[in-house]
């Protein structure tokens, strides 16, 4: 058997479901899911060999692909393997503690300066928060996140992945979809650039396994056992399972059925860090989607 090591921010119930319907063993692999802190931990480990691949948001793809600035200070040849999913519930949410009126306050993010931040950035600015009106404070991985909303150690913060569900569940409300800007690609499967055949086939069998798994997950044919595996992994109610499965299903929300990494998608990433930290390198990001996004998922 083969390890494979992938580094998460929330446990994924596809590989849950991948490993135990077999598909992992029936390709050689034994794979280790590893909880990651944040996107800069996340990064890092993957630099260092300690991960083998992360599910990510494609712009820490772009930030640490093209820009100098990024939480690392080092640029990473990047690999982008396939399309996970559109957010599976990724939205602003506002703490119980805060108005309707949606006042200025804290906005908790995972780093300031990438992924999910900037569609809090776009969602609270198009309500007519500046921000600088707004603290921000970095606060890692979406579960710690949630946790913060939930606790008022935060006012706002990006939720999705069953987070959102359990904040919801405990007096938290969403103020907006990340529907509401356009297309968006929330999680891609991502490594490091290499020329090892042997590598190369070894992400790609991991890849054809997730993908098998989603096929099985959209069929409709196991909504039992996925919402048996949504309570067991992630702790959910049955009602809130069911809730999931829904977003799972959804063309805008879940998950990507044919694995695609669409442009549009990567346009409106772009076009979000654009908007809320310009840089002259961004302009030849989707230029060259064609380095860093294999040939038979870019759509």
């Amino acid at each position: 058997m083969r390890e494979l090591t992938v580094g998460t921010f929330t446990p994924s119930l596809v590989i849950e479901l991948a490993r135990a319907d077999g598909r992992f063993a029936d390709a050689g692999l034994e794979v280790i899911e590893v909880a990651v802190t944040s996107s800069p931990q996340q990064f890092r480990a993957l630099a260092s060999g300690e991960y083998d691949v992360i599910f990510t948001n494609p712009d820490n793809v772009i930030a640490y692909h093209f820009l100098r600035d990024n939480p690392l200070g080092e640029n990473l040849s990047l690999r982008v393997i396939a399309g996970i999913d559109r957010g599976l519930g990724l939205g602003l949410f506002r703490g119980a503690h805060v108005g309707k009126s949606l006042p200025a306050g804290l906005l908790g993010v995972d780093v300031a300066t990438s992924g999910f931040a900037f569609v809090a950035y776009e969602l609270l600015a198009r309500r007519g928060l500046s921000m600088s009106d707004m603290t921000v404070e970095n606060l890692g991985a979406t579960p710690r996140r949630a946790e913060a909303l939930i606790r008022g150690a935060c006012d706002y913060t990006i939720l999705n992945a069953g987070n959102d569900l359990r904040a919801l569940a405990q007096g938290c409300s969403l103020v907006a979809p990340v529907v509401e800007i356009g297309p968006y690609l929330a999680t891609a499967l991502v490594a490091l650039h290499t020329d090892d055949v042997e590598v190369r086939a070894v992400q790609n069998q991991f890849r054809d396994a997730l993908g098998a798994t989603i096929t099985s997950i959209l069929s409709g044919y196991r909504d039992d056992d996925v919402v048996a595996a949504l309570q067991s992994l992630l702790g959910m109610t049955p009602e809130g399972a069911l809730e999931h499965l829904r977003c799972m299903k959804d063309p805008a929300t879940g998950l990507v059925a044919d694995l695609g990494v669409d442009t549009a998608s990567l346009t409106t990433i772009v076009s979000l860090r654009t908007r809320h930290r310009p840089s002259e390198e961004l302009t030849t990001v989707l230029e060259s989607l064609g380095d860093f996004v294999d040939a038979d998922v870019l759509r």
